[in-house]
């Protein structure tokens, strides 16, 4: 019966990737500090420890420690050594048992001090003692066979190290505690209770009544399709806020766009002076904006103009624009408008119109303004867009803080301060929600048609198994390989 798919979580060892060895790697960075940490996981990891670890008072009296012997959860003083009994380090040794361990597996992990040539060192006696070098993401991928954690859990490992702002800190964070597993596998279950129920019927209906179930069961779908609708809406919105918000600053020359960058990078990153068309290419700065990350690229001022190269750089402007997330407008607030700023706003109406946002920034409000708000809203080429319009000073930085809260609300970041919030960062867990929704739909379309109830099965188990992949419970060995595979070295 197909209810029966695939319930039960099987163990490490009975999954078919599994590899009976006993892996080792450097887990810190490879670069000079005060401890480094080579992490041995697997079935002999306590044979592969007690090989080169011994204590102080085990080395006076010429024996090798026991690690296995030892109480599990603890840490203990000692030396590496090699085979001839040479000191290489003073260490101290963790001993983690199985299942209680990051990969649930037996794991020893070495705090040595954190030079290259010694953690090279200790790592070169670990694997001659009988472990093998792990592959990247290894440790990670023995956590995921052994169901400590599922597959998206599993990746927003690599989302948290590689996090580069609060936001992106926060959502991976609430991934990696379940929060993305918890809503897919609740939706799961009642896919499963519901298939369950159906074949239940048809094999035996004079103990399941299905009189009225269509209708039922057509509410039942209209709630999950709305919630996984709800995790698509803000996908998008999550990727960018994850990865980071591409961000243009377009003007026309002089308008203070390299003051903004400067502003917003903290320093002096691009030459800012009186005379117009100083930055002639893309300038790319990653900035952090309160909690938001900003990819921002500040692009010559746009305007007509003999000079070969500037007109270069006016393209390539233009060019950013077309992939950028935000742009930000920044007008000379100083000056009225000129031909240069209503060739801008062309350029922003085409790029709103395909879905970037924009806000417009009326920059040196610490001057005498010639530009008001009313002057810029009547503009012909902006006037039904609605963009946010804020009054700002790049030299002050007056504004700051009200175009931090913009960009918050543009990309509904505001929307995911609590820690069970949700996110779709990964593509492919984009693709499984859309695959699960179709499924979904066709199912109620079956209920609408008048169709009997043995044709929701086959679309409602489509979308048990299309979620599934979220999870890692129904993916093929090689895309678990290949997601393992972005995994740094020693994780």
């Amino acid at each position: 019966m197909a209810w029966l798919y695939a319930a039960r979580r099987i163990t490490v060892k009975e999954h078919p990737m599994y590899r009976e060895d006993t892996i080792a790697a450097i887990s810190t960075a490879m670069s000079e500090a005060g401890i480094g940490i080579i992490r041995v996981s697997g079935p002999e990891a306590a044979e592969v420890g007690s090989a080169v670890f011994v204590r102080p008072a085990d080395l006076r009296e010429g024996r090798r420690t026991q690690i296995r012997e030892w109480e599990p959860g603890s840490i203990r003083f000692g030396y590496i050594t090699d085979r001839d009994g040479q000191v290489i380090d003073e260490v101290m040794l963790s001993w983690m048992k199985a299942p209680h361990s990051y990969t649930t597996l037996d794991t020893v992990e070495i705090n040595t001090h954190g030079g290259l040539f010694v953690m090279e060192r200790v790592l070169e006696l670990v694997l001659k003692a009988g472990a093998r070098l792990a592959e990247p993401g290894e440790f990670t991928k023995q956590a995921f066979l052994g169901g400590r954690i599922d597959l998206s859990r599993a990746e927003a490992v690599m989302d948290l190290i590689g996090a580069g702002s609060e936001y992106a800190r926060r959502t991976s964070m609430a991934q990696l505690r379940g929060a993305l597993s918890e809503r897919i596998r609740k939706v799961r279950e009642e896919i499963l209770y519901e298939t369950a129920y159906i074949e239940s019927a048809l094999d035996d209906p004079e103990s399941y009544d299905l009189e009225g179930y269509p209708d039922r069961l057509g509410a039942i779908l209209q709630r999950e399709t709305a919630d996984l609708e709800d995790l698509l809406a803000h996908a998008e919105d999550g990727r960018i806020l994850q990865d980071g918000i591409r961000t243009v600053i377009l003007g026309r020359p002089n308008a203070g766009k390299s003051s903004l960058l400067n502003l917003l990078a903290g320093e002096e990153r691009a030459i800012v002076t009186e005379i117009p068309g100083t930055t002639r290419d893309v300038l790319r700065e990653r900035i952090r904006l309160g909690e938001l990350a900003l990819l921002v690229s500040d692009t010559a001022g746009i305007r007509s103009t003999e000079d070969m190269i500037e007109e270069m750089g006016v393209r390539r402007a233009r060019e950013a624009a077309g992939d950028a997330d935000l742009l930000l407008w920044i007008l000379d607030a100083a000056q009225p408008l000129s031909p240069e700023d209503r060739q801008i706003g062309a350029l922003i109406r085409d790029r709103v119109k395909e879905g970037i946002r924009c806000i417009v920034l009326l920059n040196k409000q610490d001057l005498e303004t010639r530009l008001r708000e009313e002057d810029l809203t009547a503009l012909e080429e902006i006037r039904d867009l609605s963009l946010p319009l804020l009054s700002f000073s790049a030299r002050t930085g007056e504004g700051m803080q009200e175009l931090e809260e913009t960009i918050r609300r543009l990309f509904h970041a505001d929307q995911s301060h609590g820690s069970n919030e949700v996110h779709l960062t990964a593509m492919r867990h984009r693709e499984a929600v859309r695959e699960a929704l179709e499924a979904l739909r066709l199912v109620q379309h079956s209920i609408e048609a008048g169709l009997s109830e043995d044709f929701y099965t086959i679309d409602l188990m489509t979308a048990y198994t299309a979620l599934g992949k979220i999870l890692g419970e129904a993916v093929e060995d090689d895309l678990v390989e290949e997601i393992f595979s972005r995994f740094c070295m020693g994780k």
